[in-house]
């Protein structure tokens, strides 16, 4: 109840007071549900949370009080102050866990459960995503333009070398940062679509590890004796989050990249389509640990095809939305 009413308040206000009071109360709702497990790791995930979440909202406090101070104005939208565009967009990507403030993300995700690592993922991204979207007008292109550029070379750098899936995910979500905001600029309505069928996709991916109790690419390679079918649509969901047409994913790529060489960006479109190979890499590593790798100490228990209905029906409807949306692309170009 306290993260909705949070994400409400950040969302729907006008002033920076209440944008802040919402994301304060999104801090402290989240913060119980990560150290709920009581062991080390996940008490510090919830600290090195705390500190950096507190970190961004101070930012984000004297960012506003500054652009007060200096033009009378307490309005999300007038922001105009240098220095205090500057510290917003330091503070809001620290929220968001952009280069090079993502460092507190992966551990986060890495020391939390399945559902509240989905909640970290999703959900929290919101407000600042929200913040950014009505400040837009204000911030700097060029550092813009070199953080994401940087968050989609380190979301696919980083996660080449890993073996947790958590972290996996947590450096495709740095990644697909680095896809929002290099377009935030020039058509806010594109970045929010790419947030939306972000969401949809990994809310997809986390419910499934979750239902098949997958933690790392050794669990996943054994996986699949358990429910066949669902790791078979697991392997599918990871390849539309990687990009590739003709899935859900491909969309929002594809219209990023016509954006940016409508814009006369086309080196940049360049650049994050070749570092949308290195994600690429490792989703095909992790699709093919799902399905294809047969490990010699499989184990021979029995399939599992009856299990919790409630749960296989929410995630049969956002499994088939993550594969199947892109013949609504025509839709989509008439809203944006």
């Amino acid at each position: 109840m306290s993260l909705l009413l949070g994400t409400s308040i950040t969302v729907s206000s006008n002033h920076w007071m209440m944008a802040w009071t919402g994301l304060e109360i999104n801090t402290l709702a989240i913060i119980p549900l990560i150290s709920k497990a009581h062991q080390p790791r996940a008490i510090e995930a919830a600290t090195k949370y705390f500190l950096s979440q507190a970190a961004a909202s101070t930012l984000l406090l004297f960012s506003s009080m500054t652009n007060a101070w200096f033009t009378g104005q307490w309005d999300i939208t007038q922001l105009t102050h240098p220095t205090s565009c500057l510290l917003l967009t330091t503070a809001v990507s620290i929220k968001l866990g952009l280069t090079p403030f993502h460092f507190w993300f992966p551990e986060v995700l890495q020391g939390s459960s399945m559902t509240t690592g989905l909640l970290l993922a999703t959900l929290m991204k919101f407000p600042p995503t929200a913040l950014l979207i009505l400040t837009s007008p204000s911030l700097n292109p060029t550092l813009l333009t070199t953080m994401a550029i940087a968050s989609a070379a380190l979301g696919g750098w980083m996660g080449l070398n890993q073996t947790q899936i958590r972290k996996v995910l947590a450096f495709s979500s740095i990644s697909h940062l680095g896809w929002m905001t290099i377009i935030l600029l020039y058509n806010p309505k594109l970045t929010l679509l790419t947030f939306y069928l972000y969401c949809l996709m990994t809310s997809a991916i986390f419910l499934t590890l979750n239902t098949t109790k997958i933690t790392n690419l050794a669990t996943m390679m054994t996986a699949w004796t358990k429910i066949p079918p669902l790791t078979t649509t697991l392997m599918l969901a990871l390849l539309s989050l990687a990009g590739l047409p003709p899935l859900t994913g491909f969309l929002p790529k594809w219209l990023i990249i016509q954006e940016l060489t409508k814009q006369e960006m086309t080196p940049v479109a360049t650049t994050i389509a070749l570092l949308s190979l290195l994600g690429l890499f490792f989703y095909l590593r992790l699709a093919y640990c799902a399905t294809i790798t047969l490990p010699p100490n499989s184990s021979n228990h029995m399939k599992h095809w009856q299990t919790n209905k409630s749960v296989h029906i929410l995630i049969t409807t956002l499994i088939s939305l993550s594969i199947l949306l892109l013949p609504l692309s025509p839709m989509v170009f008439t809203t944006t």
